[in-house]
């Protein structure tokens, strides 16, 4: 898949490195020429130097064609006017911003635009958001037949009933991640945006579950 990632800080370089390593096309966006001494030796991917809400930058990282942008500079409104361009003029369907001010999120979320904040940023996170369908499995029971999964909720799932997530000795909706607090009562639950979603999986059924998920409610 093809990311752009706007910033080359700890975060983004962090994440160009990661994701380059599990072979996707990774093209990265700094204003500094120097920020680009923190990725790998040897890094494959695309150097720009620029702003990532700079039309031309984007164009020549090839943002019409990205399957994913993370906007991780060190400010707030060039992440989310970023996010926002990436999402509205490039049509790039994964899109994630950081931001260090969690009040703001509230606002940026009702612009569709997915965020995180600092106080909660992790490289994998970003990832789950940008790959959703790569998520690992953040635990395997001893025998190998039973796994937890992350992914976050999908759009075609928001306003409907989490329930019909759930199919008897395949998988199950365990828990749900909501404003910062984990739920239980997953079975009575309506989707939200930003909701993140925890399933216990049987071996080879997580296959079925990503098609339940994608497909979205029958």
């Amino acid at each position: 898949m093809k990311l752009v990632i706007v910033g080359c800080g700890r975060v983004g370089s962090g994440l160009a490195n990661s994701l380059s390593a599990s072979g996707h096309d990774i093209v990265v966006i700094d204003k500094s020429q120097r920020a680009f001494r923190r990725l790998d030796d040897g890094f494959p991917g695309e150097r720009i130097v620029g702003s990532g809400f700079d039309r031309d930058a984007l164009a020549k990282a090839g943002a019409s064609s990205a399957d994913a942008l993370a906007a991780v500079t060190s400010g707030d409104n060039s992440n989310i006017l970023c996010a926002r361009i990436a999402r509205e003029n490039y049509g790039i369907a994964n899109v994630v911003a950081r931001i260090y001010d969690p009040r703001r999120a509230e606002i940026y979320q009702r612009l569709g635009i997915p965020t995180v904040a600092t106080v909660t940023w992790t490289i994998d996170q970003v990832k789950r958001w940008l790959l959703p369908e790569d998520a690992a499995s953040s635990w395997i029971d001893a025998t190998g037949t039973l796994e937890v999964l992350e992914r976050p909720l999908p759009v075609a799932w928001a306003g409907r009933p989490l329930a019909g997530l759930s199919q008897p000795g395949r998988f199950t909706l365990i828990a749900v991640t909501r404003s910062g607090s984990a739920r239980l009562d997953c079975s009575e639950l309506v989707g939200q945006d930003r909701d993140m979603l925890q399933f216990a999986v049987a071996a080879g059924a997580a296959g079925e579950l990503s098609a339940l998920l994608e497909g979205g409610p029958a």
